[in-house]
C-alpha cells in the first residue's frame, strides 16, 4: 500500500487515538511539557528558592513527564494502537528501500524522528543534570523532610563548616556512595512518610563514609604542626555577669611528615600508628579495649579492669580504626550546652552583659523547665526575663527596656538554635566528644584505667595536649604579654 510523508503524522496520531494508553502519556506530556521546560529555565538562570516547589518539579513533574513519553512508546507499539503506526514498520521500510524514488522520503522520515529523539533527548538531559544538582543542593538535605531535619540543619547553618555543603562530608566523590547514599534516602524518605524516624536522630550516623575520605579532602592531618593558642570566654553567674577567660596552649604537634616523630593531639592519626579500638555502646562513649599497632608492626593492647564484663554484655559492640571522627564526632551539627550557648549570646552582646545578673537569669528561664516547644518556651523565657526585672530593677525595666527586649530575643535565640523538643532534642542531648568538657570525649579512653600487659597504662596527663596559660581569669595577664594589652 503507497504512502506518502504526510501519512506519517496522522498515523502517528491516530496511534494515540486508538491507545488508551498513549492517549493517557500524551495528556500527561502535554500538560507537563511547557511547565517542566519554564521551571526548568528559570531554575538555571534565576534560581528557584523554594526547595518544596523544586521538589515537585524534579521530583514529581520530571518523573511525570518521562513516564508520559514512554506511555506513548508502550501504547503505540505494544498495545491497540500498534496497526496505526504501520508506516514505522520493517515492511514500510522495505517497501521504500526497493525503490529508489523513496530514498528521499526515507531520508526526511529518518530526519523527523532523529529531531523528535533529540528534543526528547535534551529535556530529559537538561532535567536529568539539574535535578541531580538539586538532589545534591543544601535545601534538599535539609528543608525538604522538615520535621526530622530541622535541628541538623539549623545545627549546620551555625556551624563553622556551613559553607561546606551537606554532600561533601555525607556522600564524598565518586558513582558507589553517591548511589548508597539514594539508596539510603529511600529508605529516609519511607521513614518520613511513615513517620518511625527516630526522635532525636540516632548517632552515630549508620553507614557514613569514612572521615578519611571526605575530612580528610581539605584538612591534613599531617600538615598540623606546632602549637595553638585557644582563649575561651566565660560568664559567671554574679550581678555583674563576670567575664573571665581561659587560655590554652594547644598541643596541636603534627602527625608525622616533616616532624622528628608524631606527637601531640594529631598523634593518634599519625600514618605510623594505628589506634583501633572496642566499643560496648552505638554512641562509643564506653571503650573497654584499646590497640595501638606502630610502624614496626608491634601492638600493645590497653584492656580496662571492666573489660570483660563490658563487652560480654555489649548489644552493640564495634570494632573501630580512630580517625577524626572519634573526637570531632560533632564537626557541623553542633548543639553547644546551655551555658555556651548563653555566653557566646553575651560575647556578641546579642544578650547586653551590663544588665544584672543577665548569665544566672538567663540560665534560668532557659533550663529549669523543660519546654514541651519552642514557642513554650519562647513565652516562658520572655515572661520569665521581664517579670525578674520588673520585679527586682524597676528603674531598669523601665528606663531600659530596650535592654530587656535585647535580652529576651538573644535568650530565645540561643535555645531555640540547639534544643528542638519536637524531635525530642534537649540540652545535652547531643555530647560532644571534643575535649572533656563533659567528663567524656578525652577521658573514655585517657582515663589511667586502660592498662597493658607490661603495665603501662594511657595517661591522662594534662599537659599531654595543652598547657593551661590561665584558668577562668579576669583580664589574664599572660593575654596582655602575649597580644600586647588586648
Amino acid at each position: 500500500m503507497a504512502t506518502s510523508l504526510s501519512d506519517i503524522p496522522k498515523a502517528f496520531l491516530k496511534g494515540i487515538a486508538h491507545s488508551r494508553v498513549s492517549l493517557l502519556g500524551a495528556m500527561v506530556v502535554t500538560v507537563s511539557f511547557p511547565f517542566l521546560i519554564g521551571a526548568i529555565l528559570y531554575d538555571m538562570f534565576l534560581h528557584i528558592p523554594n526547595p518544596y516547589f523544586a521538589g515537585f518539579i524534579y521530583m514529581i513533574l520530571g518523573p511525570s513527564f518521562i513516564g508520559g513519553l514512554v506511555l506513548i512508546f508502550v501504547g503505540l507499539f505494544f498495545a491497540k494502537g500498534q496497526e496505526e503506526v504501520r508506516l514505522f514498520t520493517l515492511a514500510y521500510f522495505r517497501d521504500k528501500l526497493a525503490d529508489q524514488t523513496g530514498y528521499e522520503k526515507i531520508r526526511k522520515l529518518v530526519f523527523v524522528g532523529v529531531f523528535l529523539t533529540c528534543i526528547n533527548l535534551f529535556v530529559v538531559g537538561v532535567l536529568a543534570y539539574s535535578g541531580y544538582h538539586y538532589m545534591e543542593s543544601n535545601s534538599f538535605c535539609g528543608q525538604v523532610c522538615h520535621v526530622p531535619m530541622t535541628p541538623e540543619f539549623t545545627a549546620y547553618q551555625n556551624s563553622s563548616h556551613s559553607r561546606v555543603h551537606c554532600v561533601e562530608c555525607h556522600i564524598g566523590s565518586g558513582a558507589s556512595w553517591f548511589v548508597k547514599s539514594k539508596i539510603s534516602g529511600a529508605r529516609q524518605l519511607y521513614a518520613v512518610l511513615a513517620d518511625t524516624f527516630s526522635r532525636p536522630i540516632e548517632t552515630p550516623v549508620r553507614g557514613l563514609r569514612p572521615a578519611r575520605d571526605t575530612c580528610e579532602e581539605c584538612h591534613r592531618p599531617e600538615k598540623f604542626l606546632g602549637d595553638k593558642l585557644v582563649i575561651k570566654d566565660k560568664f559567671l553567674d554574679d550581678e555583674n555577669s563576670t567575664h573571665v577567660k581561659t587560655v590554652l596552649l594547644m598541643k596541636i604537634g603534627s602527625a608525622g611528615d616533616r616532624a622528628a616523630n608524631s606527637h601531640g593531639i594529631h598523634w593518634h592519626v599519625a600514618p605510623e600508628n594505628r589506634i583501633t579500638y572496642k566499643a560496648a555502646d552505638w554512641e562509643r562513649t564506653i571503650i573497654p579495649e584499646v590497640a595501638l599497632t606502630v610502624d614496626d608492626g608491634k601492638e600493645v593492647v590497653y584492656r580496662s579492669a571492666e573489660a570483660d564484663e563490658q563487652l560480654a554484655e555489649a548489644e552493640e559492640l564495634q570494632v573501630r580504626e580512630m580517625d577524626c571522627m572519634d573526637c570531632h564526632n560533632r564537626p557541623s551539627h553542633v548543639y553547644l550546652p546551655p551555658d555556651k550557648a548563653i555566653d557566646a549570646k553575651l560575647l556578641i552582646n546579642e544578650i547586653p552583659k551590663d544588665l544584672p545578673y543577665i548569665k544566672r537569669q538567663a540560665m534560668a528561664v532557659a533550663t529549669e523547665t523543660e519546654y514541651a516547644t519552642q514557642d513554650e518556651a519562647r513565652t516562658a523565657i520572655a515572661s520569665g526575663l521581664v517579670e525578674f526585672y520588673k520585679q527586682n530593677y524597676p528603674d531598669i525595666y523601665a528606663g531600659e527596656r530596650e535592654k530587656v527586649d535585647r535580652a529576651v530575643a538573644g535568650v530565645q535565640e540561643a535555645y531555640v538554635q540547639n534544643v528542638f523538643p519536637e524531635m525530642g532534642i534537649q540540652w545535652n542531648t547531643y555530647i560532644s566528644h571534643l575535649g572533656h568538657a563533659n567528663e567524656m570525649g578525652c577521658f573514655r579512653c585517657h582515663n589511667e584505667e586502660h592498662e597493658a600487659e607490661n603495665g603501662e597504662v594511657i595517661s591522662m596527663d594534662c599537659d599531654t595536649c595543652h598547657t593551661i596559660l590561665a584558668e577562668e581569669e579576669d583580664d589574664p595577664e599572660i593575654l596582655e604579654t602575649l597580644l600586647g594589652g588586648h
